[in-house]
């Protein structure tokens, strides 16, 4: 089984990505954005340290913490993001490498996992290889105004907060363009999966 982790900016147009992998090569596929929401919800694995983090301040009237206030809360106060980040991130890979082990055990050949923070939280030690998807910076500008309605600074500040394209180069084998037309880009895919077939 081959493990490959996805990676790139805001709007590059990863889960287009993903969600084409998974049709057309029946991969398994995990966002680790879905995971660390599924493990903040009450009774999971994170909901009591971070309840003990935050305080009831932080809960929505059915008792499940409100991400929305959370973000409001760390967006000021940058020490209770890295606290945050350090009960969620080793909790959504300890989950990843469960999930791994399940799909090798379905006999599994392809598991793909996007995650934002793929570099910096070093997961190219878990996956086999690392993808960047790439796509120009006014593409994903425009792409983020029309599918997310983000102001044009909200758009900046993000994109200022990410690793800059050189560190995604750097730290990943293949980088897939997605600045275009989707055909063009699952060309790109077609021909590195049947790189895979050869190997």
């Amino acid at each position: 089984m081959r493990t490959i982790g996805i990676t790139g900016g805001v709007g590059a147009g990863k889960s287009e990505v993903m969600a084409y992998l998974q049709r057309q090569y029946e991969a398994a596929v995990i966002r680790a954005d879905d995971v660390g929401h599924l493990l903040m919800e009450r009774g999971n694995t994170c909901y009591d340290r971070i309840l003990g983090l935050f305080g009831r301040a932080v809960l929505s009237g059915d008792g499940e913490l409100d991400r929305k206030a959370i973000a409001g809360r760390v967006f000021r106060e940058p020490e209770l993001l890295k606290a945050l980040n350090d009960i969620v991130h080793p909790a959504v890979k300890a989950y990843v490498l469960h999930a791994f082990e399940q799909e090798r055990k379905k006999g599994r050949k392809f598991v793909f996992l996007e995650a934002a923070l793929l570099v910096e939280e070093k997961y190219d030690v878990i996956c086999d290889e690392l993808w960047y998807v790439y796509a120009e910076e006014p593409v994903r500008v425009e792409r983020l105004r029309k599918s997310r309605q983000y102001s044009e600074e909200k758009i900046r500040n993000m994109m200022a907060s990410q690793l800059t394209e050189e560190e995604f180069r750097k730290a990943c084998c293949f980088v897939l363009d997605n600045s275009g037309d989707f055909q063009h880009t699952a060309r790109q895919i077609d021909q590195r999966m049947r790189q895979y077939e050869i190997m």
